[in-house]
């Protein structure tokens, strides 16, 4: 044991309790990170196939307008 004056047993565990929720602390931040780059990635993906999607309902849209222009009005039938 060390020869401190102010330092016992009690102050030795409560340093190595703190030193391991310290710890615990790091790794879930991380963690959080890396969970946080993953998301941001998905979320990347997912607005880029939603852009991609509103463009093919657009050209869609825009082919069933043509085709409709070009059907005879009901009274011309």
């Amino acid at each position: 044991m060390l020869n401190f004056p102010y330092y016992s047993v009690r102050m030795d565990a409560e340093l190595l309790s703190l030193e391991g929720k310290l710890s615990q602390f790091v790794e879930l931040c991380q963690k959080l990170r890396a969970d946080n780059q993953e998301l941001r990635q998905q979320l990347a993906s997912a607005v880029d196939q939603s852009r991609r999607l509103e463009e093919k309902i657009s050209h869609a849209t825009n082919r069933l307008e043509a085709l409709l222009s070009q059907m005879p009005a009901e009274d011309e039938a």
